[in-house]
């Protein structure tokens, strides 16, 4: 059975220090985990489009790839860090340089992901050994990667110097989305916010300008949008952890990406507040939810994309009042379920499963990372101390099931 280890989920939080577009000038510091995020939300729309006329049993096996690829090419990029991407194409160009590098790569990740079982294992030895497969799922990620990364590069075009690389970069971006036009989807994104989708796609862009503890001085200083990839991958660990059905963990990476997304539109208002003023947690749900309605669901719907924002809604939460309820899909309507139930009768493909429960322990799990790193690197504040606190407190006696003890997983950060 796979396991959760802390140099794991380590692994996955170190690509909040690591910095992109580091030879060029910046008017922000842009961070891979940020650029990550802004690609698996791009991948999921595309996901969702280009399978419409699908059967259940191939979108969740294109799903799987999709959320899988996008995470093994994350793993990846985390260790070779700081290779330019033509040098790196290059190498990728020479099957036996590419071999070479991917074996490297592959030495010095087994032994944090190893706890992940065998199974997932031989899954990134396989999509990282064949780059050249061109199926959907990989289309998915190569055009999402491009769209994110091209979308970083306009930020910090306009602040340049002469650069005579800046316009061999763009005419490669545009090539590489051109490869992708046919695609479901890819015309409207490639129109920018001229589109419904592609405004979809700028504003969630937009929270990498968001920052999380906002009043609080921290190292790194992560965004809303680097820690949702944080939880959806956490998610996605846990899930298999759990032993959840293909659907279940699926749902769960998805819903752990999006589910900060609200915070585009009220700021990222910090527990302690929501808690502690008489109403305002039910306020700013409110408020969320027209602005949602009026941002975000309402234009999707205009634009002919009602699945989409059915969808999305469904990974919210909004039927339910919460992202963090579990929720299935019996006889075409949505239910609340209560974690034994999900672990038993319903943890199966056909009930289109989403963990509350499992996301609200990776979302505290991913503000812990926050608060325990910055105090490992020497930034000390009251907040952090007391988010510590608050969260191995409430933790101490969870378990996930045999093997997954959230107290015990804590214990080992000392």
């Amino acid at each position: 059975m796979p396991g959760i280890r802390k140099s794991l989920l380590q692994l996955i939080f170190s690509g909040s220090f690591m910095k992109r577009w580091n030879d060029k000038l910046r008017p922000m510091e842009l961070m891979e985990v940020d650029k990550q995020a802004h690609k698996m939300i791009v991948a999921w729309m595309l996901f969702e489009l280009n399978t419409r006329e699908m059967s259940a049993e191939e979108r969740l096996a294109i799903g799987e790839r999709i959320v899988e690829g996008g995470i093994f090419e994350y793993l990846y990029r985390l260790v070779i860090t700081d290779i330019k991407p033509p040098v790196f194409y290059q190498i990728k160009a020479n099957p036996a340089h590419y071999r070479q590098l991917t074996d490297w790569v592959l030495d010095r990740l087994k032994p944090r992901v190893e706890c992940l079982g065998t199974p997932f294992w031989d899954r990134l030895r396989l999509w990282l050994d064949h780059p050249e497969e061109g199926d959907l799922a990989r289309r998915i990620l190569d055009a999402a990667h491009s769209y994110a990364s091209r979308w970083e590069f306009h930020l910090i075009t306009h602040v340049q110097n002469y650069d005579d690389e800046l316009e061999e970069i763009e005419e490669s971006f545009r090539g590489q989305l051109e490869t992708h036009r046919d695609l479901e989807g890819m015309p409207e994104l490639l129109q920018g916010t001229g589109s419904h989708l592609g405004r979809l796609a700028h504003l969630s862009g937009q929270l990498r300008f968001q920052k999380r503890w906002s009043q609080t001085p921290r190292v790194p200083e992560t965004s809303v949008l680097g820690h949702m990839f944080v939880v959806a991958c956490f998610g996605y660990f846990f899930s298999m952890a759990v032993g959840a059905c293909r659907a279940r963990a699926q749902n769960n990476f998805f819903a752990g990406l999006v589910h900060d997304l609200p915070e585009l539109l009220t700021r990222d208002i910090i527990s302690p507040v929501k808690r502690s003023v008489a109403r305002i947690g039910d306020l700013i749900r409110e408020y969320e939810f027209k602005e949602l309605e009026r941002r975000v669901f309402a234009p999707l719907e205009k634009g002919g994309y009602r699945d989409l924002a059915e969808r999305l809604s469904y990974f919210l939460g909004l039927d339910v009042g919460s992202e963090f309820e579990s929720t299935v899909i019996l006889d075409g309507l949505i239910r609340e379920v209560n974690w034994d139930q999900l672990q038993t009768a319903y943890n199966q493909d056909r009930f289109d499963p989403k963990d509350g429960k499992l996301l609200k322990v990776c979302d505290n799990l991913a503000a812990f990372m926050e608060a325990y790193t910055s105090l490992r690197n020497g930034i000390s504040s009251d907040q952090l101390q007391q988010a510590l606190w608050r969260i191995r407190s409430e933790y101490q006696q969870t378990s996930l099931g045999e093997g997954v003890h959230i107290g015990a997983l804590l214990a080992d950060f000392d």
